[in-house]
C-alpha cells in the first residue's frame, strides 16, 4: 500500500522547511548556455510582437485619377511620408487594385507553388501594399518560406558576403585577413573601424587584400557617409550598403532624414559607378521607443518598399545589429526570414542578414542561420566575420572564422552552396604574405609609416590582431588624413603594384575599377566571378520551378566544396 504522505513537504517544495528542493533536471537545464539569452513575452502596445499584431492595419486600396488616395485604411490626408512615398514611388498603381484583390492565402500558396514563375510572384507583390504583403506572409510556417525563398530570390547561383576587421585597425593584418577571405569564396568584403580616421587606410588594405586572394571581390567601408562616397569615388570601394532606412516616421526624423533625402545618397553613389543597397532590419523601431504599435514585420515591410521606392539594388535586412529584439519574442527567426522573403518578393537584391551575434547557444546561432543557407539567399551572410569575433568592429558575427570547417562541413553534408570553400593551409599561408608585402610597397611608395618585416611576418601566420605587433597609431591617423587629402586613387595603386612586381594585384584591381565605369554591376545582385565577368539577376536569372530546375549543385563546384582538409582519402588508408 503506498503511504500518500511518505514524500510530504512544507510549504512550496521545502524538505522540513529548509531550502526549496530543487529538481536536478531543472538545475542542469539552468547552466545551459541559451539561458544566458534573453526573452521577452509579447507586448502588442508598444511593438514587441515579431508578427500578426492585433495592432497590424487591414489591407485596403483606393485609387483616383491614376494616385493612390487610401492605403492600409489611411485616407492619403491622414498619410505620414513614408505612406505617401510608398504610395506614390513604390506602388505599381496600373495594377495595384487588382494585386490587392488577390486573396491573400491563396498568394501564400503560389510562392510555394513550384508551377507559379517567380515573375508572375513578382509581378502582383510589386503592387500590393505594406498590409497587404504582411497578411500574405503571416500565412507561411518557416518551411514553407524556405521553400518560397528558393525560388524568389533574384539571382540564380547564391553568394555570400564577409566582414574584415581589426581591433587595431592595423592595415597589414586587415590586408592579409581580407586575402584569405577572398580565397575562402566570399563575393563581397566590408570593413569598418575602431577609430574613424582610420577608414582610407582601412579600405586601401582591404582593397589591395581580396585582389590579392581573388580577383573580382567587391569591398566596401562602412563609415559616415560622405568619406564612404569619397573613398567610392577614389577608387578605394566597390560598393555601399550601411544606408539606413527605418519603417516609423518618428525614428526617420531621429536621424535627420527621410525617404527622399534617402533617394538622393542613393543617386549619389549610383550615378559615380558604386553599387548600392539599402540596410534596415526588424527590431530599429522598438528600439527607438516608436514602433506605434505595429509588428516588427509591418514596419520592417515598410523598409523594404522605401527601398524599393528609392531605386536600389537591394537591402541588407534580417534583424541586423537589432537581431536580438525578434530573437527574444516568440516567431522571430520566422519573422526574420519573412522580411528576407518580402525583399526578394519585391525583386530586390538581399543580402539576409546572420551577420550579428544575438545569442550565447550555439544550437540556436545555427538555426537561426538555417533558412538563408538552406534556400539560398544573394548573400547568405551580410557579414560572415572572416576574423575572430573578438577582432570584429561590426560588434561580432553569428559566425566567425573559428566557425569556418564547421561552415564547410555543413555545405559537405547538406550539398548545399554556401558561398564559401576549402582552402589549403599553404596557399593561405602565400597569399597572405603576398598581400601584406603588396601593401608594404604601397606604403613605402605613397611615403607612410613604413610597414616592417616583423609585420608582414606577423599577419602571414596570424589568427588575430592579439598576433600583431603595434603601429603607432598617431602616425598612421595622420597619414591617413594626408591620403584623403592628396586623393590617392585606386589608379595610383595600381600603378604602385605594377611598377614593383605585382602585376596581377594590379590588374585585378585595374578590372574593378573597369567595372565601375562600365556600370553592369549595377545590376540587381551583381558580382563578378574570378575572369571579372559580372554575374546578377539579368545574366543569371533564377529559374527555379521544383526539382531538375534552378541551381543545382554539381560539377567542379561540388567538387569544392567536398574536398574538406579532413576527409580520409581511400587511397592513403
Amino acid at each position: 500500500m503506498v503511504d500518500d504522505n511518505a514524500h510530504r513537504t512544507d510549504g512550496a517544495g521545502a524538505v522540513g522547511g529548509g531550502t526549496p528542493k530543487r529538481s536536478k533536471r531543472f538545475e542542469a537545464l539552468e547552466d545551459r548556455l541559451v539561458n544566458l539569452d534573453g526573452f521577452v513575452n509579447e507586448w502588442p502596445e508598444v511593438g514587441f510582437v515579431a508578427m500578426e499584431s492585433p495592432n497590424d492595419p487591414e489591407p485596403s486600396v483606393r485609387v483616383e485619377e491614376g494616385t493612390v488616395v487610401e492605403m492600409d485604411g489611411k485616407e492619403r490626408s491622414e498619410f505620414d511620408f513614408i505612406d505617401r512615398f510608398i504610395a506614390d514611388y513604390a506602388l505599381d498603381v496600373e495594377t495595384v487594385e487588382e494585386a490587392m484583390a488577390v486573396d491573400s492565402l491563396e498568394f501564400a500558396r503560389d510562392l510555394v507553388d513550384i508551377n507559379v514563375p517567380r515573375a508572375d510572384i513578382v509581378e502582383r507583390a510589386t503592387a500590393m501594399t505594406p498590409a497587404k504583403l504582411t497578411e500574405v506572409v503571416n500565412h507561411l510556417n518557416i518551411v514553407e518560406m524556405i521553400m518560397a525563398m528558393q525560388k524568389m530570390r533574384a539571382r540564380k547561383t547564391p553568394g555570400n558576403q564577409c566582414h574584415v576587421t581589426s581591433v587595431k585597425d592595423h592595415p597589414v593584418q586587415i590586408a592579409a585577413d581580407a586575402a584569405e577571405a577572398a580565397l575562402r569564396g566570399f563575393d563581397e568584403a566590408e570593413t569598418t573601424v575602431g577609430v574613424a580616421r582610420y577608414a582610407p587606410f582601412n579600405a586601401l588594405s582591404l582593397l589591395v587584400g581580396t585582389q590579392t586572394g581573388r580577383g573580382g571581390v567587391l569591398t566596401q567601408c562602412a563609415v559616415e557617409e560622405a568619406t564612404e562616397l569619397q573613398l567610392g569615388m577614389r577608387g578605394m570601394t566597390g560598393y555601399a550598403e550601411t544606408v539606413s532606412v527605418y519603417g516609423t516616421e518618428d525614428v526617420f526624423k531621429d536621424g535627420d532624414d527621410t525617404p527622399w533625402s534617402k533617394a538622393f545618397l542613393a543617386s549619389g553613389y549610383a550615378s559615380r559607378g558604386l553599387k548600392m543597397r539599402f540596410t534596415s532590419g526588424a527590431g530599429s523601431e522598438l528600439n527607438m521607443g516608436q514602433a506605434e504599435g505595429k509588428s516588427m514585420l509591418y514596419n520592417e515591410i515598410k523598409c523594404i518598399l522605401v527601398t524599393k521606392g528609392c531605386g536600389v539594388q537591394g537591402l541588407q535586412n534580417g534583424g541586423i545589429s537589432c537581431i536580438a529584439i525578434p530573437m527574444s519574442v516568440p516567431s522571430g527567426g520566422r519573422e526574420v526570414a519573412a522580411e528576407n522573403l518580402v525583399t526578394m518578393m519585391v525583386d530586390l537584391e538581399s543580402a539576409s542578414g546572420n551577420d550579428q551575434t544575438f545569442t550565447h547557444s550555439e544550437i540556436r546561432q545555427t538555426a537561426r542561420t538555417m533558412p538563408q543557407f538552406l534556400a539560398g539567399t544573394d548573400f547568405i551572410f551580410s557579414g560572415y566575420s572572416s576574423v575572430p569575433n573578438y577582432d570584429n568592429m561590426f560588434a561580432g558575427s553569428n559566425f566567425d572564422s573559428y566557425d569556418f570547417d564547421d561552415y564547410n562541413v555543413l555545405q559537405r553534408d547538406l550539398k548545399v552552396d554556401g558561398g564559401v570553400r576549402p582552402v589549403d593551409e599553404e596557399e593561405v599561408i602565400e597569399r597572405r604574405r603576398r598581400a601584406a608585402s603588396a601593401l608594404q610597397v604601397v606604403f613605402e611608395e605613397l611615403g607612410f609609416p613604413p610597414i616592417t618585416d616583423e609585420e608582414v611576418e606577423a599577419a602571414t601566420y596570424a589568427d588575430g590582431s592579439k598576433d600583431m605587433p603595434d603601429r603607432n597609431q598617431a602616425e598612421d591617423i595622420k597619414a591617413a588624413q594626408e591620403m584623403m587629402e592628396r586623393e590617392v586613387t585606386g589608379a595610383d595603386v595600381v600603378e604602385i603594384l605594377a611598377g614593383n612586381g605585382f602585376e596581377g594585384i594590379a590588374e585585378n584591381i585595374l578590372s574593378i575599377l573597369k567595372g565601375r565605369v562600365a556600370g553592369d554591376y549595377l545590376h540587381t545582385s551583381a558580382v563578378f566571378d574570378e575572369e571579372f565577368n559580372v554575374v546578377s539577376a539579368v545574366n543569371d536569372q533564377n529559374d527555379y520551378e521544383g526539382p531538375g530546375t534552378g541551381y543545382r549543385l554539381g560539377g567542379e563546384r561540388w567538387e569544392q566544396i567536398k574536398a574538406i582538409r579532413q576527409a580520409i582519402d581511400p587511397e592513403d588508408v
